[in-house]
């Protein structure tokens, strides 16, 4: 099995090193030469998304690169349509939103919460029972988060299964069972010594490699 991340080479280390912690194979890329090579997407963390993409002006977003939003959706609508599993993180998980028809809150009000500060903020998420993510969460853990916006509306056949005390989505999972999509970031938990209560982003990686 190959897992194709969806980013520009040489800024998905942590994202590389995860998967191969798990004894994933993977390759980065933007423009891969032969979909078919590739068994899932994951679509990896980032800057903000053109708010064009949701419909709306400039509201709070910053250094967004349309070159890239074009590249990533395109791969998404192409891993989509070929019914292959489907894993975003932070700016993953917005892209999936925004594919399917959501929207996002360009910058949270509560964004200090979130946002990154040297290092990633820690705080609670809860959980929703029977949901896919409960296979790997407690109804109640800490997740890492490094972020200003989070999803508003929420896309076609996305369901929100995972939230942080304030109401922001931290994660959804798509109807068919085979889109997951985190606000947090499972794939550098373990280099996150000073916060021993997180979650073991392992076990999400883990996940998306055998069951999803």
């Amino acid at each position: 099995m190959t897992v194709l991340i969806a980013g520009i080479p040489g800024n998905t280390t942590n994202y590389e090193h995860a998967l191969s912690r798990c004894r994933i194979r993977c390759e980065t890329s933007l423009h891969p030469e032969n979909l078919s090579s590739y068994d899932k997407l994951l679509l990896p963390g980032g800057g903000d998304i053109h708010p064009s993409r949701f419909g709306q002006e400039d509201r709070g977003s910053a250094a967004a690169d349309k070159a890239l939003d074009e590249a990533q959706f395109s791969l998404l609508h192409a891993f989509l349509q070929a019914g292959k599993p489907v894993l975003g993180i932070c700016r993953g998980m917005q892209i999936i939103n925004v594919y399917l028809g959501g929207d996002l809150i360009q910058d949270l009000p509560t964004a200090p919460l979130h946002r990154w500060s040297g290092q990633d903020q820690a705080h609670q998420a809860q959980t929703e029972p029977g949901s896919l993510l409960s296979a790997f969460c407690p109804p109640l853990c800490q997740v890492n988060s490094a972020h200003h916006q989070g999803c508003g509306r929420i896309g076609t056949g996305l369901t929100v299964t995972q939230w942080s005390p304030d109401g922001v989505p931290e994660a959804v999972e798509h109807e068919n069972g085979r889109i997951l999509g985190v606000q947090w970031h499972p794939e550098r938990t373990h280099l996150l010594s000073h916060l021993p209560d997180m979650i073991d982003g392992g076990r999400i990686i883990r996940y998306f490699a055998e069951s999803l």
